[in-house]
């Protein structure tokens, strides 16, 4: 989702950088001597990586193990392969799961392994905070730039709408769609939803990203972007819900996990950095609805 972003909008607005970006059958990210080469061979000036298995929180609690261990040799293949190409500048995107479980609010960048982290997906949170620390160490050791970007939770046009790897708000939007083309009256929500969440518009941080890519020694070793407000899940919902005109009600099954209930962050050192999210919530979930339907119809 990230990477088509940043491919889109760098032609549109960043001509300047000229991005290469290998699919899964030209380059498999868990192979680390096919990434070193791919890293040795290529002549970059800095790499983004955002490559990650990734999915909502029924997948992270169905497959710990490959969150956990595929995240672990992706990061470590990408890293250090860029690393040992003498590549000097490196974002790596970590997540706001990286953050302990309930914790204070908002979130810091000093707060990560403060306290537990969030049971159902700690291992994608481990091999989040073991790359952020693995481009610390190495921007201390070689005093290369290779810094952490944080971003709240992310949703765009290409997310994994109906399929395990979707997050929320691609669940959500397939879920309503779905009960309004099949003339349902209900749609269920998993928890209580009350969780509340922060939400950004990928093209945002992908912007960012494009902007600040030449000025990696000049940020700190972790940065936060967040969205810089939260809603719950169920407001969620009803945002979509409204732009569907969904009529109907929602059950809630308390017995389901609903993850952490909070985790709002604090990107006040982004923002001496420039960031400021440019799109704001509404219009942002208007848009992937209206892509969404457009893909759909086509279909």
């Amino acid at each position: 989702m990230l990477g088509q972003s940043l491919r889109a909008i760098a032609v549109r607005e960043f001509p300047q950088h000229e991005i290469i970006a290998p699919t899964r059958s030209q380059l498999m990210l868990t192979n680390r001597d096919a990434v070193a080469e791919f890293m040795q061979n290529g002549e970059f000036d800095a790499v983004i990586h955002g490559a990650a298995r990734v999915g909502g929180i029924q997948a992270n609690i169905a497959h710990p193990v490959a969150f956990l261990a595929e995240n672990l040799q992706i990061n470590d293949a990408v890293i250090m392969g860029a690393y040992k190409a003498k590549i000097e500048r490196l974002f790596f995107l970590g997540s706001s799961c990286m953050y302990p479980k309930d914790y204070k609010q908002p979130l810091k960048e000093e707060y990560i392994l403060q306290a537990p982290l969030e049971p159902t997906n700690e291992g994608y949170a481990l091999s989040k905070i073991t790359g952020a620390r693995l481009c610390e160490y190495i921007s201390t050791q070689s005093g290369y730039a290779y810094k952490t970007l944080i971003p709240c939770n992310l949703f765009g046009e290409n997310d994994h709408f109906g399929s395990d790897a979707s997050h929320l708000i691609a669940a959500i939007v397939t879920k309503i769609s779905e009960a309004v083309n099949d003339n349902k009256d209900t749609v269920e929500i998993w928890g209580s939803g009350n969780a509340r969440r922060e939400f950004l518009l990928v093209d945002d941080l992908a912007r960012f990203i494009l902007q600040n890519i030449d000025k990696g020694h000049e940020l700190p070793a972790y940065l936060n972007t967040g969205y810089g407000q939260d809603h719950s899940v169920f407001e969620y919902y009803q945002m979509i819900a409204e732009l569907f005109s969904f009529k109907g009600t929602f059950t809630f099954d308390t017995s389901k996990p609903e993850g952490m209930m909070a985790k709002q962050m604090d990107s006040s050192i982004a923002a001496k950095h420039g960031w400021g999210p440019v799109t704001p919530i509404n219009q942002a979930l208007e848009r992937i609805v209206q892509k969404f339907q457009m893909q759909t119809q086509d279909q």
